[in-house]
This record gives structure tokens, sequence and C-alpha cells, in this order.
């Protein structure tokens, strides 16, 4: 399918080094797209620049195939957005903030209905935003960005405040609109929430694209690791260093991405060497797991926020 999103070299610097650097991004028409990265990595600023409320200091922007000039807002109807937390009226219903956003884009007043029902809000819907809760908002939030039937719709962080069953209602949400060939892109520090919608993902770190294509190939890319659990992991870790280029520690887990065939030498060299183990085995990686494989930064642990 077309991309819905072409970027090539685009650049935006801040001070100390910050922003993005020489980003080029293709997203699928029609795709659940994850774009993943710590605190910092520059994935707002990223989305400032593809709604046109930054100036890029460099490169090119395409949204379906049409090139995207600073300033041109003709494009606008075709997009909408969520973008660091939603900008409401709370002293105004939630119809009636969806009534002024409708009025200005000139939208029929069943388009208001039609959105309420898909955030499930239509109980709610003339009760004062502010008596709602946090995760009201959210889905109130994502029903303004749905207003004009976008085929593009941005999204930062739409899970915030969202109870276990609203997110269950926002995945299943993104796979209707992804059905009816919207294209989803999706900034998130919850990894687990991400792998469960993504057909795709791009992983930015200090402004730099690791990764980008679909979840298969990122699992094709980074094997299955081994993990072992064992009485004294920091001693064990040193004694590993043959076995593998990359060892980490995970909490109790010592994760390593050794030759399929080697847990048995792994685990007789552990034994000789006075370690009892408890647990060795080959674990699929999960989503969190190949990010911090591509990362290589075990102080994002902190940024990035893994659904239990």
């Amino acid at each position: 399918m077309n991309p819905a999103i072409e970027c090539q070299q685009l650049s935006r610097r801040f001070p100390g080094g910050k922003g993005v650097h020489a980003l080029d991004l293709h997203v699928p028409g029609g795709s659940i797209y994850g774009f993943l990265g710590p605190n910092g990595a520059g994935k707002t600023t990223t989305i400032r620049l593809l709604l046109g409320l930054l100036r890029p200091d460099g490169g090119e922007i395409r949204l379906f195939g049409e090139r995207h000039r600073y300033g041109d807002t003709q494009w606008l109807h075709q997009v909408g957005a969520l973008v660091e937390g939603p900008s409401l009226y709370p002293h105004l219903s939630g119809r009636q903030n969806l009534d002024i956003s409708r009025r200005l884009l000139g939208l029929p007043a069943t388009r208001i209905d039609a959105v309420l029902a898909r955030v499930d809000l239509s109980n709610d819907a003339d009760r004062r935003v502010r008596d709602y809760s946090l995760g009201m908002r959210q889905r109130l939030a994502i029903a303004l960005a749905l207003l004009g039937e976008p085929r593009l719709l941005i999204l930062d962080e739409p899970a915030n405040g969202l109870d276990p069953a609203g997110i269950i209602d926002l995945r299943r949400l993104l796979a209707e609109l992804a059905a009816e060939g919207v294209t989803v892109f999706v900034s998130s520090h919850q990894l687990s929430e991400v792998e469960q919608v993504a057909s795709h993902v791009g992983v930015l770190q200090r402004g730099r694209l690791r990764f980008e294509g679909s979840l298969h190939e990122l699992r094709e890319r980074y094997r299955a690791l081994l993990e072992i659990r064992c009485d004294e992991p920091s001693r064990a870790m040193p004694l590993l260093e043959g076995f593998a280029a990359h060892i980490q520690r995970r909490d109790d887990a010592i994760l390593l991405d050794a030759d399929a065939g080697s847990e048995v030498a792994i685990n007789r060299h552990l034994v000789e060497n006075g370690i009892a183990v408890s647990h060795l085995a080959r674990e699929n990686s999960s989503l969190e797991q190949l990010f911090f494989a591509l990362t290589g930064d075990d102080d994002a642990t902190n940024d990035v926020e893994a659904a239990a």
C-alpha cells in the first residue's frame, strides 16, 4: 500500500543537540504504526513537524504522496490528532466541546453523535468536562480527532488515563479504523500496548531512527534471547561473556543472545563454577526486550512504562 507518511532527511535541532536528525520515515497507508522511544528521543518533535506546528530545519514531508510545506494548511482536513493531552473547555459539556470544533470544520451535526458513540461517551455527552475523569477526557479528545473522518490519525499517548477496560476499547477502535483504511500513527511509552495493536514500528533514540519495519521484521532481526535465573547473577555475568556478545541484567534474570544449541554448555559452565541455575530457557522476545536490544540504553528503563 502507498505510504501515508514519508519523511526524507527531516531535521529540527534545539540547543544542546536535542531534536530530530536526518529522519527518514515510511508509514504504510492503513497501518497502525507504533512510534517508540525514551523520553527526549524526539517523538513529540516529530509529531509537531508532521502537523506543521514546528518549522523543520531541513528535509521533506509527504502526506499521501503530496509534499507538505510549512504553513500550508490545506491538508489538515485529512488529519486528526491528539498531541500532549487534550485541549478542552472544562466549563462546557462534552457535546458542546465537539460542537465548537464541528462548526469550525463545517461538518454536519450528525458527526457529534457518531464520534461520541465510537468512544463510548454517548451517556456522558451532556456532562461538563470538569466533571470527567482523566480517561473520559482522553476519550473525548480522541472523539475530537475523529470528527472530520480523517485519513490519518496521529495520537500521542492515547492510552493515558484509561482504565483496563478503556484500553481494550481503544485497541478495538484502532483496529477498526485501520480495517476501514485509516492510517494510525501512535506515539507511546506503553510498549506492551503497542505490541497488541501495531503492524509496524519505528524506534527513535536521541533523534535518530534505529529501526523501522513490521513487528515480524523486528523479531527476525533480533532472535529470541536466552533467559537465565541463578543464585548469584552478579558473579554469573562475567562467566557468560564468552557465550554472547550482548548480556543484559533484567531484575533477577540474565538475558543473552547466545547461539542456538549452546544451552547445555552454558549450564555446565555455570554449575562447574559453583553457580546454582534455577531456570534456563530461550524466550520469545517481547517488544520491550526488542526495544532495549535496539537502543542499548539501560537508563531508558525509567522512561519506558511497560504494562504488566
